[in-house]
């Protein structure tokens, strides 16, 4: 697969996702004088608005305060959620300098690096996370990601059973394995996968708008087109939807008897990969 394809799927994903557009570089400048931490009734407020304002506001908190491992875990959020994958890491990886057992640190320089494609370096911090934490179904599910992007598809499997045996059903770790299928270009394994996924009852929209680019990519336009256009405002809406009519249109339906020249590859799945609550 070429890299435009590639980059052309990527950003149609996270589109799909809801994700916002990329923007400049929302860190503020530095400056001379510090402050006090915002309320915590001001830190959720911003923690509802978009990725862009949430990036910059923590940014700020971390500025004012570099051991505050909430705002250094917010804003490595924040930035993957912009796309900004190394400067995610960076802030997770500066969060654990302070904090080397935060689990939700350990966490998020998982994502990070597994949404930047270099998911070798996600594996110790996961595997760390997962051995503080054994419970925590979040742990199995962001390794199996890793571990299949680094073709360890024994190792990917366990990982997701485990979750599963931790969080049945879990929505998010049947995604993050729909997205191993579809990479693999196993579609209608996907959707099976998400289809369970998208039954239960704490299913996202980004669950169901993964199903829908699983069916549209397997040419079922028509339910495709029901799920996007319940799910997206309309602009967003008709923009994946033309998406997924270009990718049809050039034969680029994924089937089970392997990928076809427009099937999601590595590059792509590491987006939607990064964006599962796992």
């Amino acid at each position: 697969m070429s890299r435009m394809p590639a980059l052309l799927a990527t950003v149609a994903l996270i589109a799909l996702s809801g994700g916002p557009a990329l923007a400049a570089d929302p860190t503020p400048a530095s400056s001379a004088q510090t402050r006090a931490p915002s309320s915590a009734q001001v830190r959720a407020t911003y923690d509802r608005m978009d990725a862009l304002s949430r990036s910059v506001f923590w940014a700020s908190e971390q500025e004012a305060n570099p051991t505050d491992a909430v705002a250094g875990v917010k804003l490595a959020q924040a930035l993957r959620e912009l796309g900004r994958y190394d400067q995610a890491a960076e802030a997770a990886q500066a969060t654990l300098t302070v904090q080397p057992n935060n689990l939700d640190a350990l966490l998020e320089l998982g994502r990070a690096h597994i949404a930047r494609g270099q998911a070798f370096y996600g594996v110790a911090p996961l595997e760390q996370a997962r051995d503080q934490a054994p419970r925590d179904w979040r742990a199995y599910s962001l390794l199996g990601v890793a571990y299949e992007q680094v073709r360890r598809t024994d190792d990917a499997r366990a990982a997701w059973n485990q979750a599963l045996a931790l969080s049945p059903d879990n929505p998010d770790v049947l995604t993050n394995a729909a997205t191993a299928a579809l990479t693999q270009g196993d579609a209608p394994g996907a959707e099976t996968l998400l289809r369970r996924a998208v039954a239960q009852p704490t299913a996202s929209a980004k669950v169901r708008q993964n199903l829908a680019m699983v069916l549209g990519l397997q040419g079922k336009m028509g339910e495709a087109e029901q799920i996007l256009r319940r799910e997206l405002p309309p602009e967003q809406a008709e923009q994946n939807l033309r998406w997924l009519r270009a990718r049809g249109t050039a034969g680029a339906a994924p089937s089970s008897g392997g990928a076809a020249a427009d099937t999601p590859t590595t590059d792509t799945a590491r987006t939607w990969n990064s964006l599962q609550g796992g």
